[in-house]
Parts: structure tokens; sequence; C-alpha cells
């Protein structure tokens, strides 16, 4: 397909409800897979809902904060809520400005880093972001984002003694939400991350339901969902001669896709382009249920590449 994509890209995934007034629908009515979500995770609004009242109160991150300890099985002492991945991600990048980066990766890496070059603590997203393939154990890194790690493993972390990012927002599907994390090595690192951070980071309604989301974790099935709604996403890709590359996380790369975006966005199915990444023909589509899915396979009809 040639000139320009009816639907630009932004700089990131999660462009739906640009794509919802573009074609003058619902923002409910938009399949987002430009966004990397658990497709196995509880709803939230229910939840969120109940917990509406927190708004007229300042926010306390602490029992939020100590119930994330005690799910990941680490000191509440290393631990520092953030105002989702995007803060936690900055507040490092402030505290360690020098970093490398081995592109393709995640693009706010090198945005909050001052200088990135060669040789310098190395940041890394496990799985790696976009092809959704988990380092291998020899791999190293200063500083680990961790955001897809639990649906790719069944576990919170890979425990190595570096800096973690995460999100818990991917994990339970409300990107809206904004809670996210640094797992420092110790309690000194983790002190001066949380000095740095905004006062009242983390909103109220976000203190108030993490506790509850914690108890409705269970990784070991939602990581074992995602492997089984990967492998029907790949086989569907396949009947349409699209081949996704091996990944291990929630989500998958296709490097030669030209025009898909465009065909689904018409039929209000949003996936991401990667032309950031290094792959300008290329998408990430994100994992669906099986509801999401079948919507997928009718938007693929009538596209060929």
């Amino acid at each position: 397909m040639s000139g320009a994509p009816m639907f630009p890209p932004g700089p990131h995934g999660g462009d739906g409800s640009a794509l919802a007034a573009r074609l003058g629908i619902a923002l409910t009515d938009v399949l987002d897979l430009s966004a990397s979500l658990n497709p196995a995770a509880p709803d939230v609004v229910p939840i969120v809902a109940a917990h509406a009242g927190s708004v007229r109160t300042y926010p306390d991150d602490r029992r939020a904060r100590d119930a994330l300890a005690a799910a990941i099985g680490v000191e509440p002492e290393r631990l520092v809520l953030t105002n989702g991945g995007a803060e936690a991600i900055a507040l490092v990048a402030a505290l360690q400005p020098r970093g490398w980066v081995e592109e393709p990766d995640f693009s706010l890496y090198a945005r909050h880093l001052d200088a990135v070059e060669p040789g310098a603590p190395r940041w890394r997203s496990n799985p790696h972001n976009p092809s959704g393939r988990l380092a291998s154990p020899n791999e190293h890194a200063a500083v680990w984002d961790e955001a897809f790690y639990p649906l790719a493993t069944g576990t919170w972390t890979r425990g190595d003694d570096a800096v973690v990012v995460g999100s818990l927002t991917k994990l339970f599907a409300c990107p809206g939400l904004r809670v996210g994390y640094v797992l420092a090595a110790d309690d000194a690192y983790a002190h001066t991350i949380a000095q740095r951070r905004p006062q009242w980071s983390v909103n109220s309604i976000a203190c108030a339901v993490v506790p509850e989301l914690l108890e409705r974790v269970d990784l070991r099935e939602w990581a074992k969902a995602v492997d089984r709604l990967r492998a029907d996403l790949v086989a569907l890709l396949r009947e349409h001669a699209l081949t996704a590359e091996s990944s291990d996380a929630n989500f998958v790369l296709v490097t030669e896709a030209g025009g898909l975006r465009d065909h689904l966005a018409r039929h209000a199915v949003l996936v991401r382009d990667t032309a950031s990444f290094g792959y300008p023909h290329g998408v990430r589509i994100a994992v669906p249920d099986e509801r999401g899915l079948d919507r997928l396979a009718d938007a693929l009809k009538g596209w060929s590449p």
C-alpha cells in the first residue's frame, strides 16, 4: 500500500481514543491491540468503582506498597510505587543519567537518559520489546524493565542484583490507573528514588485498589493463558501469510506487514506501528482474549500482503 497512512501512528501504542474519534465511534468499540495488556486479567472496573470515594483524601501508598512487596517476596523498604512504569523509568534515569540501550528497545529509556553510550550501564526490557523474547540466563543489565516479565514466566521477577522497573497496570489491563514500581537492590537506593518522586505521585484510587487487585493475582495461570492465546494468535496470522517472530510475551512482532495497520484500523482494530523500533513495515500485536481473537479474525478478512 502506498501513500500516507490512513491513521498515522503516535509515539507509542494506546491510540484507541484517537482512532475512535477518526472513525466517529465510541472508544469501547475499538479493539486496541497496540497496548500490550494482560488478556486474562480480571475486570478491575467494579473494584475501582468501589473505591471511588478515596479521591476525597490525599494518597497514602504504604499499604499498597507493603502488599506488593509481600506478593513479590521482597522487603517493603526496597520497593517504591510510581505513577506508572513511565515514571519509574524517568526516576531511575534521573538518578543514573548515563546508560546504554541496544536498539531496538523501548524508546523511553533513551528519551529519559542524558547520554546513551556504549559501555555505560545497560538498560534492557525483559522480555524484549518489541520481539517478546526473554533474556538468556547469562545476559546482564543494570536496569531491567520487567513490565511483561510476570506474564511471560508466571513469576514476579528474575531476581538479579539490579534495578527493576515494572508496571502493575500492564498486569491488570488498566493503563489509565497508572501504577508502576521500582524494585531496588537495597534500601538506600529505594530511599533515594522515593525522595526524588513527586509528592503524592500515586493517586488515591490506585493506592486503595492495589491490595485488592493483588488478592486476585494468579501469575502461573495467567502465563499459561497468555501462552495458549499467543499460539492461537500466531496460527491466525499464519493463515493470512503473516509470520510472527518467536515470542515469550503477551505480544508478537511481525516485521513484514505493510498496509496491515491501516487495513485493521478501518475495522476499528488497532495494532502498534514498529517504525520507531526500526521495522518500518512491521507491527506489534498484543495477544487478545478469545473474543478479541474472533474480532481480529473478522478484521483480517479481505487483507492480503
